[in-house]
């Protein structure tokens, strides 16, 4: 095989960008596996679930504060929560265990194919979240009967205060895994770990390194081959210190093997108290310029319209209705981008690698790449390649880099994937009669999306892969779909007549680019960054950043930004300069 990675989540929205990831792992799982494109061992391990049956676990090692389990704990849990989470962290220094079968459960309902019910003293006293619902349920046992629309619309309510990334786990997690930091509470406003220093300081602690290590250790060690990491960190909190610091150790540990960092934002991130602004933008820059120089290939991910000072209304898809200020919605859509980005180095077929999609895309200091994304891809049932892609002759993604869209698409290289859409050629011309574009003249279906990548983005590098396998989106999923998308996730030739069903499986597209949007993102923080008084933000620098560090970490943020810079690039800056 093409080897495992390790995952580490840092941070309490990387965590429910994370929970919902392995929920999407699961739900592939389940499905019947004459086709397995992607290989389940690249991102799981094999456990023994309860009565002998094998089931998977994620090869994660997840940092959280005490009182979170999740984004945006409600107020009044956090004592709850901390006897449950040092509970879970049962991994290390002979804390209890955790329970070992555990149901999903909400408010009493069950998840559809939960399986036998276990007595509620199986995990002793504290074992519950105060909503009711057990923080690490068991993987769902064999193939789950598909679950009725109105559970799945109600699996969490949108108005619900409940923001925990443990709400909308479904997978159990090795007891190794969970990593709680007991420095910093999650909720209320002091103890917060709000400034990128304080996230570096924490693992300048040889007690907390020494525990990080331990845990990587025992991932990498049962891998049988490690080719490397993908870190998804909290870009705009103390959070992006941690990483910095993680993404570190991993490359002295382990040099030659790839990390890959995602930096993660959500998608409601501008605050009126400026001074937290100004926390924000702060963390989000040195986040990026340390996090960049330790990893193979770093990328922003955020439905923020903005990750500057100036707030921009977050990203929208024609074909979904999502709350913004719900991290469940937000990072549910972020995971089907993960989902999707992620393919190149776990397809079953090939022996790509984390390093060579890095490699592909990082040359000449372009560290740091945009991503893109069509949550679902808009086509019709039973519609081929070609005449899919033939509609859209701009493509129908949204950047999920936090920069405005461009008019006139171009990018120096792209790693882009479709999945889901039928790769039959219906060709749909007899003999000696014409095809209707030069894409359904095309061998095979890869070739038809590279002729259009080609044709959209003259001169660029694109490699590509194309799947049948969609990504499947069963409860805890969110049901935020519009009612003109069948079961499957394709558009409906009219609107439907009965109420919507679930919809089981979406088919999406994703690119990874090096692109010069990334020179409007990263010089737009630089200037913002100049612009700051940082005299406000005195505390910020109390916590462990010097002066002179920050002027370093502008200059990188400059040089940066400058890789991506093309002449229409240096005239926009002109253009920005003078509009300031």
């Amino acid at each position: 095989g093409g080897g495992g990675a390790v995952t580490l989540q840092l941070g309490p929205y990387a965590g429910s960008a994370g929970a919902h990831w392995w929920g999407l792992q699961a739900a592939a799982l389940r499905r019947p596996t004459e086709a397995a494109e992607l290989r389940s061992s690249t991102l799981l391990r094999p456990a023994q679930a309860p009565g002998g049956r094998e089931s998977h676990a994620p090869r994660l090692v997840a940092l959280e504060l005490k009182g979170t389990g999740g984004a945006g704990g409600a107020a009044g849990r956090p004592r709850r929560d901390r006897a449950l989470l040092q509970a879970a962290a049962g991994g290390a220094r002979g804390r209890r265990q955790l329970p070992r079968f555990v149901l999903q459960e909400r408010g009493g309902r069950r998840l559809p194919g939960a399986g036998p019910r276990e007595p509620r003293g199986a995990g002793g006293r504290g074992q519950r979240w105060s909503s009711g619902t057990p923080l690490f349920p068991s993987p769902i046992p064999g193939p789950a009967p598909a679950p009725s629309p109105l559970a799945a619309a109600q699996e969490v309510p949108s108005g619900s205060p409940v923001q925990l990334w443990s709400d909308h786990l479904n997978v159990q997690l090795h007891p190794k895994s969970l990593y709680v930091i007991r420095q910093y509470m999650h909720d209320g406003d002091c103890g917060c770990l709000e400034a990128f220093p304080q996230g570096e300081g924490l693992l300048q602690d040889p007690a907390c390194m020494e525990e990080l290590e331990d845990r990587l250790h025992f991932f990498v060690e049962e891998c049988d081959y490690l080719q490397g990491f993908q870190v998804l960190c909290d870009l705009h909190t103390g959070f992006s210190g941690v990483g910095a610091k993680v993404t570190e150790l991993l490359c002295d540990e382990y040099s030659g093997k790839g990390i890959l960092s995602w930096g993660l934002t959500p998608a409601v991130s501008s605050v009126a108290d400026s001074q937290r602004n100004a926390y924000r933008l702060l963390n989000t820059a040195l986040g990026i310029v340390h996090l960049s120089t330790h990893s193979s290939l770093f990328c922003p991910l955020s439905l923020s319209g903005s990750l500057g000072l100036k707030p921009r209304p977050p990203v929208t898809f024609p074909y979904i209705s999502y709350d913004a200020s719900l991290s469940y919605h937000s990072s549910a859509i972020l995971a089907a981008a993960l989902d999707t980005l992620t393919v190149p180095y776990r397809l079953s077929s090939s022996q790509g690698s984390i390093l060579h999609l890095a490699e592909a895309l990082n040359f000449s200091g372009r560290k740091v790449a945009a991503a893109w994304v069509s949550v679902p891809f808009p086509a019709l049932h039973g519609s081929s390649l070609p005449d899919a892609l033939c509609t859209h002759p701009d493509v129908p993604w949204k950047p999920l880099a936090s920069c405005r869209e461009r008019k006139g698409s171009s990018c120096f290289a792209q790693s882009v994937v479709l999945r889901g859409v039928c790769k039959e050629r219906h060709s749909s011309s007899s003999p000696g009669r014409q095809r209707p574009s030069p894409l359904h003249a095309c061998e095979s279906s890869e070739h038809v999306l590279q002729h259009y990548l080609h044709a959209v983005f003259p001169g660029a590098f694109s490699t590509c892969h194309v799947l049948e396998q969609p990504c499947y989106t069963p409860a805890p999923y969110p049901q935020f779909f519009s009612p003109c998308l069948s079961r499957q996730g394709f558009l409906l030739d009219k609107p439907p007549t009965s109420s919507p069903a679930a919809i089981e499986s979406i088919p999406v597209l994703a690119a990874l680019q090096s692109a010069p949007v990334l020179h409007t993102l990263l010089y737009g923080l630089y200037k913002d960054l100049q612009k700051l008084n940082t005299r406000r933000c005195a505390s910020f620098f109390s916590a462990g950043v010097e002066h002179d560090d920050f002027q370093e970490a502008l200059h990188k943020l400059r040089t940066l930004s400058q890789c991506y810079e093309t002449e229409l690039e240096a005239d926009e800056s002109e253009d920005e300069a003078d509009s300031d």
